[in-house]
Order: structure tokens, then C-alpha cells, then sequence
């Protein structure tokens, strides 16, 4: 595993083992959700909710994410978030790491009063309606700004259209062999 671009572009990343159960996303997929969402990276607040490895976080903040939180409930996931972000020098202003469930998480964030720009979740694709229910509470809670777009990566034959809630839409649906990564924004209604 490797940063696919920015500042640590090439940067070599500490994998999971055989036996974890964990699944980094694919350097070529990361590589294509991050040239889709260009721009709207740098500067912004990202949340890596199911962060596993810390790829996809350490991947925003070396494209020019001003801070990330990383949540991840797994200790052995935990561990290697760690040792990937430690390699980076990172401060607390920039990364942050919660070590409990998405929902709770959200949950806390919110009652924290913080705020995002972008928020990713690669959950396990056995639960993957649960990064899909952790990015509907994150749009219900205000935790995503105006314009905010989330990111869940999922299985290639989930149905998240039929799953997703009327206020929100797909407005990218980037399918790999084996997952995809679907952006969702909220459904602005004029009012008249």
C-alpha cells in the first residue's frame, strides 16, 4: 500500500496481516475517489469513519486536507492507524484518532459541535449499511457542512440508491471488480 498523490506521494504504508479481516481500499480506487473529488480536498475537514489502516485519511492530509479524524473500534486496526500516522510527524490539530463505533462516534462529534467537509466510510462489506447509516446520521446531524459530500465504499452490487434516504442523491458511483466508491450529496429544495 502506497499514498497515491500529494505531498507523500509514493509513501509506503503498513498493510493488515492475513487473518485481520481487514480490506485497505485499493491504491488504483483511492487513487480515482481522490482525482474525482480534486480540489474539494484541499483545506478541508475530512472524517475516515471504518478507517482501517488509515490509508484513506493519511491519503487526504497529503493532498491538502487541513485536519482528519480517523474512527476506527478494532484494536488491531487501531494499531496500525497508529504506526501509519506516526510515520507522517503528525500534530494533534491535524489528525486525530476516536477508537469507538461509527455511530458513537458521529454521535460524539456532533455534540462536540465539529464540522466536516468530506466524510469516507469503508466499512466491513458484510455491514456496509452501516457506513451507509453512519453517513445518513452524519448529513441528519449537521456534522457536514453546506456542500458537503460523503464517500461510502461498498460492495459493487449494493443497492445504496434504494437505501438512501429522499433527501440525498448519488452524484458519483465509481465501480471497481470487486467494490465501488458512491458520493453523496444532500438535495438542496428551493423553498418558495
Amino acid at each position: 500500500m502506497r499514498i497515491t498523490g500529494g505531498d507523500w506521494r509514493s509513501r509506503r504504508l503498513l498493510g493488515p496481516g492475513k487473518g485481520t479481516g481487514l480490506r485497505p481500499t485499493p491504491d488504483s480506487m483511492r487513487e480515482r475517489a481522490f482525482a474525482v473529488l480534486g480540489d474539494r480536498v484541499a483545506g478541508s475537514r475530512f472524517l475516515d469513519l471504518f478507517a482501517g489502516t488509515g490509508a484513506v485519511g493519511l491519503e487526504a492530509l497529503s493532498r491538502g486536507a487541513r485536519s482528519v479524524v480517523f474512527v476506527e473500534r478494532h484494536r488491531a486496526a487501531v494499531r496500525l492507524i497508529e504506526r501509519n500516522s506516526g510515520a507522517f510527524d503528525l500534530t494533534a490539530d491535524r489528525a486525530e484518532l476516536l477508537v469507538r463505533p461509527a455511530a458513537a462516534a458521529v454521535g460524539y462529534l456532533a455534540d462536540r459541535g465539529d464540522s466536516f467537509d468530506i466524510a469516507w466510510a469503508d466499512p466491513p462489506f458484510e455491514i456496509w449499511i452501516e457506513g451507509l447509516e453512519a453517513l445518513t446520521q452524519i448529513f441528519e446531524t449537521g456534522l457536514l457542512g453546506d456542500g458537503g459530500l460523503a464517500c461510502l465504499e461498498c460492495p459493487s452490487k449494493a443497492d445504496v440508491a434504494g437505501s438512501l434516504p429522499s433527501n440525498l442523491h448519488i452524484i458519483r458511483d465509481l465501480v471497481g471488480s470487486a467494490s465501488r466508491v458512491v458520493m453523496i450529496e444532500r438535495i438542496h429544495r428551493a423553498v418558495l
